[in-house]
Parts: C-alpha cells; structure tokens; sequence
C-alpha cells in the first residue's frame, strides 16, 4: 500500500472506504465527503445545534442503538412525515437545537465510523467547504479528503459521484501545503465548474436522480456554496457543530 498512501504529501484525497483505508493512518485528520446528502444533512442539522449520530443501515441494529443514545432514529426513506427526519436536508432545515438524532448512511456514515479509528474527522461539503478548510487547518498537518462516491444498484462497487469530487475540490481549494496529484485533480475539477455549480450537480447522474424522484429542493441545498460557516466534527461518536474562526 505504500505506493497508494499519498504520503508524499500533506493535503491528500481519495475515493471510498479503501482510499480510506490506505490513507488513514497518515492523517491527522480525515474529512468525509457526501454532498447528496449525508454530509449536507449533517451540516444542516448541526447548524442548527442538533447532535447527530452517524449509523450504517438503518435497521432493528439501529432502533438499539438510537435507544442507547436516548436519540431519534431518521426515516429508512427520504419520504418522511410531517415533523419526522430523513436522509433529505429538508426533512431537518428546522430540526430543534439539541436534538439527538441517529442518521443511517451506508456511504458518509458507515466511512465517518471507519475515520473515527484512525484520526479527527469531519464531514464537508460544498455549503461549509471554506469553513472546513479553516478548522482543518488548526487540527493537524496532514490532511486527507474522501469523496464517498455511491453504490452501484444490486451491487457494492463504487460508483465515483460528480458531486463529492467537486465537494472534495471546494474543500481542498481552501487547504493550504503540498497537495497530491489526486487532491490537485480535485481542485482543477472544482475550478472549471465552479462558475455553473448548480447545474452541474443537478444535471449528473446522482443530481437527476434526486430531482426526478421529487427531491430538488435537497438539491438546491447542496449546491450552496459556501453558505454555512458550521464544522460538523465527530466528538464522542457524534457530529456536532464548531465555528470556523
């Protein structure tokens, strides 16, 4: 793996939980990113002071363990009733300060839980991506960016997603130091679609298919850029929000 750790550098990005895995133990910090949505619904969410707890499936698995952190467990489906929470950002734009809510991801939550093993680890995304860079900065040297990507239908392969790759760009953008080849793709890809981001996102794979199954406004909250000045940080297994100075 010595040829994959990107060590060479101290601002690093990579692709899912392998690129984790290879890069991880160098960090001294890591940044989750999954724009449609995990990582937008957790900025959203502790924006507003909500404690969110990151979680695999959401199963029977999941049902003991929101009970074991006296917290809500979010919907199994973006469809939500009224006053309930999803994996839709707009399901929590009123979620109530101190709200403890566990969040079932099988992309940003199950790597947020690999992460934390390994170093300090936030999640970002394009509304808060200066405001990571900033914190990031006051936590360690080196420095490593993971687009989650999705999931391929009926299958566990990686589906690489537009979407976390500009994320990961906005972010490393902001990181000052010596960047890998794979963080400086990122950026130059960030850059050339920085001046048409919302339509971009909405027109790529993962975008249209949020859009066509009724869900643009979750969208349109994703492409905000640079519209949250909140650091979802992992603390005591959960995300809570620091302010970026």
């Amino acid at each position: 793996m010595m040829f994959y750790d990107q060590s060479r550098y101290t601002i690093r990005c990579e692709w899912g939980l392998r690129g984790l895995e290879a890069l991880a133990p160098l960090s001294d910090v890591l940044i989750i990113v999954d724009v449609l949505s995990f990582s937008t619904c957790v900025d959203v969410a502790t924006a507003r002071g909500a404690v969110i707890f990151p979680y695999p499936w959401r199963d029977d698995a999941a049902e003991a363990y929101a009970k074991s952190k006296n917290a809500l467990l979010a919907s199994r489906t973006r469809r939500f009733a009224a006053g309930g929470y999803s994996l839709a950002p707009s399901s929590l734009l009123h979620i109530p300060s101190g709200t403890r809510l566990v969040l079932p991801s099988p992309n940003g939550s199950t790597l947020t839980r690999t992460a934390a093993t390994y170093a300090k680890t936030l999640t970002g995304c394009l509304r808060n991506a200066e405001a990571v860079a900033r914190y990031a900065q006051t936590q360690g040297e080196a420095v490593t960016v993971i687009a989650c990507g999705e999931r391929w239908e009926q299958g566990h392969d990686l589906r690489p997603a537009l979407e976390d790759w500009l994320g990961a760009g906005a972010i490393i953008a902001s990181l000052p130091g010596a960047k890998s080849p794979e963080a400086r793709a990122a950026v130059a890809v960030f850059n050339d679609a920085r001046d048409d981001l919302e339509h971009l996102v909405k027109a790529c794979s993962s975008g249209r298919e949020l859009i066509e199954r009724g869900f643009e406004e979750d969208v349109d909250l994703a492409v905000r850029l640079n519209t949250s000045s909140g650091v979802p940080v992992l603390v005591d297994d959960a995300y809570v929000c620091q302010q970026s100075t």
